[in-house]
Order: C-alpha cells, then sequence, then structure tokens
C-alpha cells in the first residue's frame, strides 16, 4: 500500500501548478458534473450536517465550490504541495495532508464526503478498505459522491493516467464495493466526455445505511 502512495505523492507534488490551472474552471465546461455536485451539496444540506470533506482535494477548487453552495467544507490530499497550494488559493478554507485510507476525523462526523476522481489511482484489492474508511466518518444517513473512469469492461482496466497509473471501474462492480461498506447507490450518471481515453465519467451518489 504505502508503495503506490508514494508514488502518488511524488507524481502529483511534480505537477501541482499544472494541474491547478488545467482545473480550476473545469465545471465550466462539465455541466453533467457540475449539476451532481450541486444536486450532492443540496442533499447533504437538507441531512442539517452541513459538514463535507473533500478527500483528494488537489488544488482545492471543488471544496471552494462546496463552500459556496453553502457546506462546511474542508479538503484532505495526499500530497502536501497540493495541499500547499490549496491554502495559498483558497485562505479562509481549512486543507490538510492526510491519506484517504486513514482519515483524521472522528466516526460519524460528517454529513458528506466529495471523492472526485480521488480513488482513481486506488488498486482494486485496497479499494474496499477506502470506501470503508470513508463510511466511517459519515453519519448515518451521510451521503458520499464518488467520481471517476467507467468502462463497459467486466473488470476494472489499468491505464497509464497522464500524472501516475490509474483504474477505470465497471458502474455495477463500484456500486457492489459501496454496498460492502454499507453504502447504498441511489443515483447515478455516466456521460461519454469525449475522451481520447475511450472511457465514461461515472458518477454515483450513495447514502449510508
Amino acid at each position: 500500500m504505502a508503495e503506490h502512495q508514494d508514488e502518488t505523492r511524488a507524481a502529483y507534488n511534480k505537477v501541482v501548478d499544472l494541474y491547478a490551472s488545467m482545473f480550476a474552471n473545469r465545471l465550466e465546461t462539465q455541466p453533467f458534473t457540475r449539476n451532481m455536485i450541486g444536486t450532492f451539496a443540496e442533499m447533504v444540506r437538507e441531512t442539517g450536517n452541513s459538514r463535507v470533506a473533500d478527500v483528494g482535494c488537489g488544488p482545492g477548487h471543488l471544496t471552494a465550490i462546496l463552500h459556496d453552495l453553502g457546506l462546511d467544507a474542508f479538503g484532505l490530499d495526499l500530497s502536501p504541495a497540493m495541499v500547499d497550494h490549496a491554502r495559498r488559493a483558497h485562505p479562509a478554507l481549512k486543507f490538510d495532508e492526510a491519506r484517504m485510507e486513514a482519515l483524521p476525523i472522528e466516526d460519524n462526523a460528517l454529513g458528506g464526503v466529495l471523492a472526485h476522481y480521488s480513488v482513481i489511482h486506488t488498486p482494486p484489492g485496497e479499494l474496499p478498505a477506502l470506501l470503508a474508511e470513508q463510511a466511517r466518518v459519515l453519519a448515518p444517513g451521510g451521503l458520499l459522491l464518488v467520481s471517476f473512469f467507467g468502462t463497459d469492461a467486466p473488470e476494472p482496466v489499468r491505464f497509464d493516467h497522464k500524472v501516475t497509473p490509474a483504474y477505470s471501474w465497471p458502474s455495477d462492480r463500484f456500486a457492489e464495493l459501496l454496498a460492502g461498506a454499507g453504502l447504498v447507490t441511489f443515483a447515478r450518471l455516466l456521460h461519454d466526455p469525449a475522451s481520447e481515453r475511450g472511457f465514461l465519467d461515472a458518477h454515483l451518489l450513495a447514502r449510508l445505511r
């Protein structure tokens, strides 16, 4: 586990400025993603617990959007360089370095968790434990919105991501993993981003039982 995390941390530390410039305004041209995040924020507010973790927050652009949508949002990321950038870009918000497999959050504390393409580098055998950790920090009825690259293949597909190796997932298999962590998937959005990789963009919205 430590080896792939070290590789991922080092890879993202090297591309902070480029990554931030590429994704700062990305949602302006991604209406499906933008609306899914808006739906997530609205439903979290309805739970009465607006505290939300943006896990794998990168440069903090989505943490800021969640804040603007009325949530008490904070960001966590494996890369110290990303966390430093996020703190400078959004000084009013809280960002900390953390591993998704060991979140520095108490049990049942959050109304929501956003995992926006932040689990894609996790090897398939390690993903159930990561999802269980995200479920651990959610209050009963809390929501998880997880986004990833989707595939029509029956099994996860490893591919050469531009930063570090990643995996695409069949949405049904991913939903099964969520169920194993105690999360019920109640909404799915799969769409073609016209990507040269040929993968779908997949968004699953799940609720803790």
